[in-house]
C-alpha cells in the first residue's frame, strides 16, 4: 500500500504512523486534532501547542473531510431509529 492523500493536508502512509491519517510532513493525528477541537479549544492554541506545524487551513480540511465522511456514513452510527 502507498501513500493516500486525502486533501492538501491530510495524508496516509503505511510508513508513517502505521497508516493513520496524520497532516502532511508531520506525525501528527488528524485525530488529536479533532479531539482538540471537539474539547473546545481555540485554534490558534491548537497550532501553538504544535509549535506552528499545523496551520489554520490544515484544521478546516479536517474538520470538512470529518463532516463529509459523517454525513456520508451517519446512518452506521446510529442509536436507534425514532419512530415519527
Amino acid at each position: 500500500m502507498s501513500q493516500k492523500i486525502y486533501g492538501r493536508h491530510i495524508v496516509s502512509d503505511p510508513d508513517i504512523c502505521h497508516g493513520k491519517l496524520t497532516f502532511r510532513g508531520t506525525r501528527i493525528f488528524v485525530s488529536d486534532v479533532l479531539e482538540q477541537v471537539g474539547d473546545g479549544l481555540a485554534w490558534e492554541t491548537i497550532i501553538e501547542e504544535w509549535r506552528g506545524a499545523i496551520t489554520e487551513e490544515a484544521i478546516a480540511e479536517a474538520l470538512r473531510l470529518s463532516r463529509q465522511a459523517f454525513l456520508e456514513h451517519a446512518q452506521e452510527y446510529a442509536l436507534e431509529s425514532a419512530a415519527v
